[in-house]
């Protein structure tokens, strides 16, 4: 976010124009937030991101060039974009490509029919650092994707976590709130976001998305039958 100014930078990547005009139009509309750019495929997205440095990207999952998850992933792998948020476009809800796309560093997704309200409010939620995944979806993406055999050797730094925060990951993964985590623990709501973000430093997670995908992949929670 400019600091001075207290705007939000957002840049727009899909190749549909009628859909990036959509969308430029309602935030260019909405006070507080600018559109730094516009780019048709991932790799001249990564190149705009690259140049602009936004706050939030809304990038299409599925793109000619270079896909949204391979876009995700570089930005992700950029140390100059640590602050950037990418935000995946979907037409199809929760799919295989949502799901690479959370591995690969996104902060969440969206329809791309949202209601304009949830639309602007999601991009407020990802600029500011928090996860764009409710509880309901939290377990419809683990249902669906990530009943798996864990992959423990994706997560080499899960023997680094005390026992607090592997249980604070764990409830995270599950869907609960820091609030709603605080509660179960019996401890204080900044305790549980302390321990959570002690968490993502030490698995080198971008943010609480990423800590959902690593707890699954690497074992620490399971799917219950019939969950």
């Amino acid at each position: 976010m400019n600091a001075g100014s207290g705007v939000l930078r957002v840049a727009l990547v899909d190749d549909q124009a009628l859909m990036r005009a959509g969308f430029r139009a309602l935030l260019d509309a909405e006070d507080g937030i600018e559109v730094v750019g516009e780019a048709a495929d991932g790799e001249q997205g990564v190149a705009l991101v690259r140049a602009q440095v936004p706050d939030v990207v809304l990038l299409d999952v599925q793109m000619p060039v270079m896909s949204g998850i391979e876009a995700t992933r570089r930005i992700a792998a950029d140390p100059g974009l640590a602050a950037v948020r990418v935000v995946i476009l979907t037409n199809y809800g929760l799919d295989e490509y949502v799901f690479e796309a959370l591995r690969a560093g996104a902060s969440g997704f969206l329809l791309k029919d949202t209601e304009p309200a949830d639309l602007l409010q999601a991009i407020d939620v990802v600029a500011h650092g928090e996860a764009l995944l409710s509880p309901s979806v939290t377990r419809t993406l683990i249902g669906e994707f990530v009943a798996r055999p864990p992959d423990r050797t994706t997560a080499p730094g899960l023997d680094s976590l005390t026992r607090r925060e592997r249980e604070v990951t764990a409830l995270a993964a599950r869907g609960l709130s820091n609030e709603e985590i605080a509660a179960h623990m019996v401890i204080s709501p900044l305790t549980a976001k302390t321990h959570i973000s002690r968490a993502m430093t030490k698995l080198g997670a971008r943010d609480r998305a990423q800590l959902v995908v690593f707890a699954y992949q690497s074992g620490l929670v399971t799917v219950r039958a019939g969950s």
